[in-house]
């Protein structure tokens, strides 16, 4: 018996022992992480408060004036990170003319716009607010098929994905909340809560895995393309020169914030702030 305790004392001792020393390892590790200079990004996600054609929408009417100022409200929240340089969902090819219609807002910031969206409702007065001088837009257009569960005989998982899009609600709570009912401050809150970005990629992407011939791979491939997609609107944003001081703002629509969350995340470049030291 006494040699028994033994045994178990030194186990205890050196298992005590090895956790201390993977505490040390992993103390160590971020330490030496944080030693070496990133450009740190505030990646936000939104809806499209404009014309969109997106499947999902959120009720907005981006002519109110008591909505402009609520989205000008969260602006100014945003604003406070002081960023060097603004990217939005916009192709490249319109870099010119996006940053001549930022410059004129800037210089007066009554201007009307015919249809605004985020771009002009919240990019341009953040931008106009912290003195931000330069804006690029990073969005790469692929169309792929989402309901590609719906047009062929699915042989893989049937059953969890039908069950999955007629009601995601109890694989996700957040989906649960009626955004509509829901203060302007507190639909992008959740919208760029952990959870729901997980949500995004999920739903627009990952399930459709569950998806495919007997032999075939047609829901795998799909979701590759909005894989793909998100991949090189990441790397349009590796095309814009930056330097280790800058502070960088992306605005985008909130499945890609959800994709540049993990790019960013495992960067050797970059930083990744949380949004929510902002928004209060």
């Amino acid at each position: 018996m006494k040699l028994i305790k033994t045994i178990l004392i030194s186990q205890l001792f050196f298992g005590a022992l090895s956790y201390g020393q993977q505490l040390n390892l992993d103390k160590n590790l971020d330490e030496l992480e944080s030693k070496k200079k990133k450009i740190e990004i505030l990646n936000f996600g939104t809806f499209h408060m404009g014309a969109t054609s997106d499947a999902n929408t959120t009720e907005f009417d981006e002519h109110d004036t008591k909505n402009q100022k609520a989205v000008h409200k969260i602006a100014a929240m945003l604003a406070k990170f002081k960023p060097t340089v603004i990217l939005v969902e916009t192709v490249p090819s319109y870099n010119t003319k996006l940053q001549t219609l930022y410059n004129s807002y800037v210089n007066n910031p009554k201007t009307k716009f015919k249809n605004p969206d985020e771009v002009e409702l919240l990019a341009y007065e953040l931008g106009r607010l912290s003195g931000t001088k330069r804006i690029y837009g990073i969005d790469h257009k692929m169309s792929y098929n989402y309901l590609i569960g719906e047009e062929i005989k699915n042989t893989i998982d049937a059953k969890l994905h039908d069950e999955y899009y007629k009601n995601p609600v109890p694989y996700h709570t957040t989906v649960e909340v009626d955004m509509d009912k829901l203060s302007l401050l507190d639909q992008l809150k959740l919208t760029n809560h952990k959870l729901y970005l997980d949500f995004l990629i999920t739903v627009n992407a990952d399930m459709l895995t569950h998806v495919g011939s007997e032999k075939g791979f047609e829901g795998a491939d799909e979701a590759a393309k909005y894989y793909q997609r998100n991949l090189r609107m990441y790397s349009n944003l590796n095309r814009i020169e930056l330097n280790e001081d800058d502070r960088v703002f992306i605005l985008m629509g909130a499945s890609h914030t959800a994709f540049f969350r993990d790019f960013i995340s495992r960067s050797p470049k970059y930083k990744m702030i949380n949004t929510f030291d902002y928004l209060k």
